[in-house]
């Protein structure tokens, strides 16, 4: 029962499964489909500036402190994740439909999480600094590299061009600066961020179903569950999961590598072997505003790959967990290679 209850969904999971499920059956049109695009980037611009406001520059500044083990956690989710996507991309070319593939590709490029990923290194007994750190700048750089890495991996696959100068302006608008904005006001609104986390919270959680019921909406207009069959969302999930266990097993592995120690390990694996669903799907919104076929299809790799790596982890963070209480939890870990 316990494994059952960590792989069971948790309440945004259901709420995102909700969203789109109302997306598909009333999706939002005509002239009511401007004002929530209008709505929808307002609401990332805030979500991006509250970022910026909640990030203390302490965290940046810490960062020189432990440079091998947070430079390592950024080779692995900005050069190992995108080399994996490029390895999967045959396979999924033959599998998926194109909007599944380019949203499979577009995870690859994707910052690390940040809430979760110090949670999990919590409850396996990680360095919690450390993963604070990792992800936090993470989460910093990601906005410049994920649309490097998207004009990147965009131009090697099929059918697909880069983002152009229109999407590296609205980038800048909409993403970096309120970021950058919210980063100069924290003397004055830190202190009120740092108390209403809950707030913050509550604001990426809403930006989120916001975008997603918007990109569905659309997309369920201009035909997305006729061209999108079951059997290559089936895959879909396949495909994130080899993309998951290789992710797992490479952070391991090189962080025994580098010779680190248990606790930077565990730091590693969590930090470097996820992705951010609340950088990922307004950042989509942003850089794939013309995509032709709308975001709906191009999300779900997305959604399916956060569900999936927040069951794997949670069992995961447990196993280690367990091992730190155990006689030979010196010796090894979970996914460790010998």
């Amino acid at each position: 029962m316990s494994l059952l209850r960590q792989l069971r969904p948790d309440r945004f999971t259901l709420a995102l499964l909700g969203t789109v499920v109302l997306a598909s059956l009333l999706p939002c049109q005509g002239e009511a489909a401007r004002w929530l695009d209008r709505l929808t980037d307002a609401a990332i611009a805030l979500l991006f500036f509250l970022h910026g406001a909640k990030l203390s520059r302490n965290a940046i500044v810490q960062g020189a402190t432990h440079w091998r083990l947070h430079l390592a956690v950024l080779g692995c989710t900005f050069v190992l994740f995108p080399l994996l996507g490029l390895l999967l991309k045959p396979l999924g070319q033959l599998l998926l439909t194109p909007q599944l593939m380019l949203g499979l590709l577009f995870v690859c490029t994707l910052p690390s999480t940040v809430q979760s990923s110090i949670a999990f290194t919590s409850i396996a007994g990680g360095n919690v600094p450390a993963a604070v750190v990792s992800a936090s700048l993470s989460s910093l750089l990601g906005i410049a590299l994920t649309p490097l890495l998207v004009e990147l991996l965009l131009a090697t696959h099929a059918g697909g061009g880069g983002i152009g100068w229109q999407g590296v302006r609205d980038i800048v608008l909409q993403l970096l600066l309120p970021f950058v904005l919210g980063h100069l006001a924290r003397p004055w609104i830190g202190g009120f961020v740092d108390r209403h986390r809950p707030l913050l919270g509550l604001t990426d959680r809403s930006t989120i179903l916001l975008v997603v019921y918007a990109a569905f909406g659309e997309a369920v207009v201009e035909g997305l569950w006729r061209t999108t069959p079951p059997t290559a969302l089936l895959l879909t999930l396949a495909l994130n999961g080899i993309l998951l266990a290789l992710a797992l097993c490479a952070t391991s592995w090189a962080a025994r590598r580098l010779g680190f120690a248990r606790e930077d390990r565990i730091t590693m694996v969590f930090c470097g072997s996820k992705k951010s669903l609340a950088s990922g799907i307004p950042m989509a919104r942003v850089l794939f505003a013309s995509q032709a076929g709308g975001l709906g299809a191009l999300l779900l790799p997305l959604m399916i790959f956060h569900q999936l790596q927040l069951m794997v982890c949670a069992v995961l963070a447990r196993r280690y967990a367990m091992q730190a209480r155990a006689p030979a939890a010196q010796d090894g870990d979970t996914f460790d290679a010998d």
